[in-house]
Parts: C-alpha cells; structure tokens; sequence
C-alpha cells in the first residue's frame, strides 16, 4: 500500500496554545498638589495648561479644591484640564508623588506616606533638625527647588525666582517713595530731565543683585554694586551697557554710599562674611525716608536693623528708615511666579516618564539628581548631615 503524505504532522494536529497579542501597559504617574497653608503663599506648582499636557502624557494630577486660587486658577481651570479635584488633604498626600511651593508643615509630615517622593523648597537656613529626622524616619525621597541644576551652574529656579525678586525689589521701593505711602518722600524713580536721578544702593551680586542694577539702570536710576565677588561685579557691568559704579565691600565707601542713597537694596545672607552685615550704625547716617528693601531676611538679613515682615504688614520704620522684610517677594506676583515655576518643572516631569518611573528619572537626570537632599531617607546633602551628625551618603554611590 503506498504511504499518504498528510498536509500536517500528528503534532501540529494537537490543540495549541494560543497566543494574544497583549498591549504595553504604560504605567501610570501620579502626583499630588495641595494647597499651601501659610496665608502668604499664593503660588501653585503647575498650570492647568501644564496639567492638560501632563496628562496627556500618562500623569493623573490630584489638586485640593482651592490650591490655585491665590495664582487666579479656578477649580474648574483644573478639572477641564484633566486633573481631579479632591476637598480632602489627606486623600492629596496618599500620591506617590508631592509636588508644592513650600517645605512640608508638621501636619502635612504627619499625612505624608512612607517611601513618597516630595518636590518642594526646603529653605534649609529656617528649617529645624526635627523637621528633617522626621521626613529621614518616613524615608521620603526629598528634593528641593533650590538645589535643581543644570550642567551650565544655572539654577534655573533659583535663578528665575531671583529675576523677579531683583525687578520687584525695584518696583516696590518706586512704590514706597511715592507720596501713595504715608512717609514717601514723593520721589520718582526715573530719569527726568533737569532733575537729579534717584539713587540705589545694591548689596549683593547674585542672580536677585544683577535683575535690581538692571531693572534700576534702565529706569534712570543711579546705581552703585558692592559685592566682595569681583567676577560678579564684572558679569553685571557686561550686563549693563551705561558704565556703573561697582566696589568690594569696604565700609568707609559702603558707608558714604548708603548716607546718600534714596534706596538700598540688599541680597547678601548673613552667614556669607561679617563684612556683608549692614551695622546699625550705618542705618542711622541714611537720608530720612530712605528705604531699604532686605531680600535675604529669610537668611538672617543684610542689615542689622531688619525685622521679619509680612505682605500684609510689609515695613516698619526705624531710625526714620523705611524697611520693606518680607521674605516671599515673588508670591506677591503669584500668577507670574506660579506661570515661571510651572514652566521649568513641567519639562523635567515630562521627561521622566520615558524612564518609566521617577526613581530610574532621579538616577538618569544630572540636573534633578542634584536637588536630592534626602533619597529614601538617606542623607545626600553633606549640610545637613553636618546638622543632624548622620551620615553622608554619595548620591551617585546610592544610585
């Protein structure tokens, strides 16, 4: 009998396994906004444009009912562009992710989840030991705004803050001078013909010192720059076309300066040099109603004589001195600060979602891994192990 040749083996004959093709599951990023409870910040990290983008890059935004209003963004702003609008804190800080304005407030420690990420300033000068070893026992993923660098040396919040602050710092001794103020000595702060300009002294020459010389010089204003930095005093002079008066800090022509200056503006902390500390002594030889605006309050001030003030309570006089303390200036331009803010954090969560989750971000971003103070509640700041006398840890030996 001749043998049949079948089409198909006994094997392939035997039901089969089947196969589906299965789609990739995107994972999802999830990140909380709440709203800020100290009164003088009005300033939210993101934008409902920038929700609406986020989101239609796989990220769920939850925001607590009224987080925007302080920026004039509505609820309603956000849940058209997709994010969920939740009355409850406490069901904001069950995300993974924390994203806000200010550091954490003992409440907001307590409702934080263990192992979360939080993105926020941590301005380290006014935060306590206490404060830290409680995000270091929740082993919370820490970084903070100030410490985001990119490969240039440019902060770029830090330093977009600090452009607002140097231009405000303008705008509101302008304001203060006017008659609009009680003690005003009805001056104006522009170059008008016939009539001697204003004249504004700057302490300091960081990124808030460079945008006050420029934003004064091209009012009309006199300037003189006192900083010890002499690279400094020569990147703002490239900076200003007219030519200025710039000096290191020496107290016999700081001094003249300040006794013949309508405004001093100062930017220099502290803990930089004893030389950098406006004395009492030298307040008192200023011009009556003369105004200093002291940006770097929160830090301990330029000038000896500075008070910590309020947006609503913003100076007080002394020695026939006005000052102007307040230490959050561009919350008093929320919409803008808050429009700057979203601007450069909204590409960085962006880019992370090609990394797959924002650990593998943290170790593939150079500029984002420098703003980590604080990685699943290791220290990687060498600050602030020299302040709790924990260990330092390497952030790329983590990693």
């Amino acid at each position: 009998m001749n043998k049949i040749d079948y089409p198909f083996s006994k094997e392939q004959l035997l039901p089969q396994e089947e196969r589906l093709e299965l789609k990739q599951i995107k994972k999802e990023f999830i990140i909380g906004v709440p709203k800020e409870d100290d009164i003088n910040e009005k300033r939210i990290c993101l934008t409902p444009d920038s929700v609406n983008y986020l989101v239609m890059n796989d990220y769920k935004i939850f925001i607590e009912s009224g987080a925007g209003i302080g920026s004039n963004f509505s609820d309603l702003d956000y849940s058209e562009a997709g994010a969920e609008i939740v009355d409850s804190k406490e069901k904001v800080y069950e995300c993974p992710v924390i994203l806000k304005i200010a550091p954490l407030t003992d409440i907001e420690i307590n409702l934080i989840k263990p192992n979360s990420i939080l993105i926020s300033a941590l301005e380290l000068k006014k935060q306590s030991a206490s404060y830290l070893t409680k995000l270091i026992k929740k082993k919370i993923t820490c970084i903070a705004f100030e410490f985001i660098e990119e490969d240039d040396g440019y902060f770029p919040v830090a330093d977009q803050l600090g452009v607002i602050t140097g231009q405000a710092a303008v705008l509101i001794s302008s304001e203060l001078m006017s008659n609009v103020n009680t003690n005003g000595k009805g001056l104006f702060l522009g170059n008008i013909s016939g009539v001697p300009p204003t004249e504004i002294v700057v302490i300091g020459s960081d990124k808030i010192a460079e945008s006050a010389t420029l934003a004064a010089t091209k009012l009309g204003a006199r300037v003189k720059v006192f900083s010890n930095s002499i690279f400094k005093l020569n990147k703002i002079q490239k900076l200003i076309t007219n030519p200025i008066y710039s000096s290191t800090i020496q107290k016999k022509q700081l001094s003249k300066a300040l006794m013949r200056c309508d405004v001093a503006i100062g930017t220099i902390k502290s803990s930089t040099s004893s030389e950098s500390i406006i004395s009492e002594d030298m307040v008192m030889k200023m011009k009556k109603g003369a105004i200093i605006i002291d940006v770097s309050i929160d830090t301990g001030g330029t000038f000896e004589t500075s008070e910590l003030t309020t947006h609503d309570k913003p100076t007080f006089e002394k020695h026939n001195v006005i000052h102007y303390c307040v230490p959050n200036i561009p919350s008093r331009y929320s919409r803008t600060s808050s429009l700057c803010l979203s601007n450069i954090i909204t590409p960085y969560l962006i880019k992370s979602v090609k990394f797959g989750s924002f650990e593998n971000f943290i170790r593939n971003n150079n500029s984002f891994k420098k703003g980590v103070y604080l990685y699943n509640g290791l220290s990687t700041n060498l600050i602030i192990s020299q302040i709790l006398d924990i260990k330092y840890n390497e952030i790329n030996n983590i990693l």
